[in-house]
């Protein structure tokens, strides 16, 4: 595997050098947002971290026994499109078969500058992320689908003045079920090319609880019918015991990547899925500009599903409920 910076301007789009994960391709929050700020080495821990390590596991143990990684199926493709691009209305269709439709969100989708090229994720979810850093306004898709030339999706949002967000929807808006978006908690090209990622990471769990949340989610799918013990609220912290020497693992270079990142900055619950995973920088954000897809160079010959194993998820350490809200 070849780790380095990469530079060079989107053939199609003529934008700056792609140096980090925060460079103008893709959104930028506020410099206070949680997304960016490392974990203290001495911190309190939630008072059920041990319990909810042990669910952790279970988990693990019961799906797959692996922690997965999404690529080009359930990882958004961010599109940055430059200040001229032209805009199309965005419809919202009925997917639930509720009935109705959010007049709201058709008005946030009423000019939208999607890119001609552009293609939702793979996968039944069909996400899709559009930033233009000339008007600093970013918009989120779920179930996209071209009908006769256009687009429409089922759920997602538009958010303005992204750079003074907290990388935090409203209520009830964006792809996920906890009101956070995809683009800053993805890891990216980027960041395995430079060797380092500088920011919160977003995982999905398979079971969550139910009724409850931790800031900063705004919202949960969480489903817990029979009222198991220690289900983990979505939205909430953790990360891998920094006293762990990430260095002498013997496991692949990108999850030792993965596994400091864990250390510094940690992971925010954002969404369920069917097996616990992080989303990595879907493919298409290259193959559909001209660009080879990144993942086999850094892979080398590893199979996706294998990438992360060894790294010691009974080590981990949950944050207190809320940890970090302003």
């Amino acid at each position: 595997m070849r780790i380095g910076a990469i530079c060079g301007a989107t053939v199609l789009l003529a934008l700056p050098c792609v140096t980090s994960a925060t460079s103008q391709t893709r959104p930028v929050f506020s410099q206070d947002s949680f997304w960016y700020k490392p974990v203290p080495r001495q911190v309190p821990l939630n008072p059920n971290s041990a319990n909810y390590v042990r669910e952790f596991l279970r988990q693990f143990h019961a799906y797959y026994g692996t922690v997965g990684i999404n690529t080009a199926a359930y990882s958004s493709p961010v599109y940055p499109v430059g200040p001229t691009a032209p805009t199309r209305p965005v419809t919202q269709w009925d997917c639930h078969g509720n009935g109705y439709i959010d007049r709201d969100l058709t008005r946030q989708w009423a000019a939208v500058p999607v890119p001609s090229y552009a293609q939702p994720a793979d996968g039944t979810d069909a996400e899709m992320t559009i930033y233009q850093p000339s008007t600093d306004r970013m918009w989120e898709f779920w179930q996209a689908r071209q009908v006769g030339g256009n687009w429409q999706a089922c759920w997602g949002g538009s958010m303005q003045n992204v750079s003074r967000n907290a990388g935090i929807w409203a209520a009830r808006y964006g792809v996920a079920a906890t009101g956070l978006p995809f683009a800053p908690g993805q890891i990216t090209v980027a960041d395995l090319r430079g060797g380092a990622i500088r920011h919160v990471m977003g995982i999905a769990l398979v079971d969550a609880q139910q009724g409850a949340f931790s800031w900063p989610a705004n919202r949960s799918d969480g489903y817990n019918p029979d009222n198991a013990p220690n289900r983990i609220p979505e939205g909430l912290r953790f990360r891998l015991d920094p006293a762990v020497n990430v260095d002498a693992l013997p496991i692949h270079p990108v999850a030792k990547i993965v596994a400091k990142a864990a250390q510094t900055y940690g992971f925010v619950v954002w969404d369920k899925a069917g097996a616990i995973s992080l989303r990595f920088e879907n493919p298409k954000d290259f193959t559909l500009v001209g660009k080879g897809d990144p993942y086999p160079d850094l892979w080398d010959g590893t199979p996706a599903y294998k990438i992360l194993a060894g790294i010691p998820w009974d080590r981990l350490q949950f944050l207190p409920e809320n940890y970090g809200k302003p």
